[in-house]
């Protein structure tokens, strides 16, 4: 089992900084909506470590790495990565991609060496890093245009189980300007971002003791069954197991 933490982020707005460091055996990453920078020791040769990006998953990723490496990441909310980024999600699906990929060179070695002066030691390390992480994020927003506006409300309607043409009406979009936001926001459309919103719905019912047909109700599926199959196709195990992998 890995041990992770995680806290708000001065960038507001439901970004949040987190650290792991790897248990025994792979991780299973679930899809949130989210995309994350994320500086990690793993790689031994560099004792800078490396900084990536991973985008937002339509499935589940296994990450597997020796026991002990560590990871701090900057976890973006839904439709905000790509103005810090500068790239579209969609650009990122299901992707993991070296931070020197979209930065300049110079803005890479920059923030690796403020990550580098903060180190990861028992003093305190982790919390540099992710210090260092954010300020960089601040940076980027301060200098770009801001996220898209109208996505926060379309993030807030699918949380809620409206439908796809309920936000779209709210957001005073047509659906396939709203498909076409969502894409370049979250990497996928607002069908997909519903159904991954649902899911992280549904294992934060059933993770406080729910039954899963109770589970199934108030997370808004047909019925257990359905459930059941959402579960499995974009985690990859059912949920019982995957209560107990995360528990």
């Amino acid at each position: 089992m890995s041990a992770y933490r995680e806290r708000g982020s001065r960038l507001g707005g439901g970004t949040v900084v987190w650290t792991r460091t790897a248990g025994t055996g792979p991780q299973r990453v679930l899809p949130d909506g989210c995309t994350d920078l994320i500086w990690t020791d793993a790689g031994g040769a560099d004792p800078e470590g490396k900084l990536f990006v991973a985008g937002p998953d339509t499935r589940a990723q296994l990450a597997d790495a020796p026991p002990g490496t560590r990871y701090v990441g900057l976890r973006f909310a839904p439709g905000t990565g790509p103005a810090v980024l500068g790239v579209s999600a969609e650009e990122l699906r299901d992707r993991r991609v070296p931070l020197a990929a979209l930065w300049s060179g110079a803005l890479v070695r920059r923030l690796t060496g403020l990550v580098a002066a903060g180190g990861m030691g028992p003093e305190g390390g982790a919390a540099a890093v992710g210090r260092a992480l954010e300020d960089a994020a601040l940076g980027r927003l301060r200098e770009g245009p801001p996220p898209d506006p109208a996505m926060a409300a379309v993030v807030a309607g699918l949380a809620r189980g409206h439908s796809v043409a309920e936000v779209a009406r709210a957001a005073g979009l047509g659906e396939r300007r709203l498909h076409r936001r969502s894409l370049a926001s979250f990497g996928y459309g607002p069908k997909t971002l519903g159904r991954v919103l649902r899911l992280n719905r549904a294992l934060d019912l059933a993770r406080g003791g729910l039954p899963f047909a109770e589970v199934a109700v108030v997370a808004g599926y047909a019925d257990q069954a359905h459930l059941a199959r959402e579960v499995r196709a974009m985690a990859g195990v059912p949920l019982g197991r995957l209560l107990t992998e995360s528990g």
